[in-house]
């Protein structure tokens, strides 16, 4: 595009900053939602709730599962080949 596009285009850098700060913390934020040794931390955080009877065993089933579900997300990202 060169010269004039950039000129052209000036008015909207802001609006194009805004979307790649916001796309950086989407980034940071799924990284860290996916992180393995956090979901670990969790489901032991889970069974302690389970055991001390803060929770029901429906209740350690469905976040339980969610939890596992995310795990095995990250593992299928991390043997999926770049794009």
């Amino acid at each position: 595009m060169g010269l004039l596009g950039e000129l052209l285009l000036l008015p909207l850098a802001p609006v194009r900053g805004t979307g790649w700060v916001l796309r950086q913390v989407v980034s940071e934020a799924e990284k860290q939602y996916y992180d393995p040794a956090a979901i670990q931390a969790e489901l032991r955080r889970l069974e302690g709730q389970l055991e001390s009877g803060e929770i029901d065993d429906a209740e350690f089933d469905r976040r339980e599962d969610e939890l596992l579900d995310r795990l095995e997300h990250q593992q299928r990202q991390q043997q999926a080949p770049p794009p």
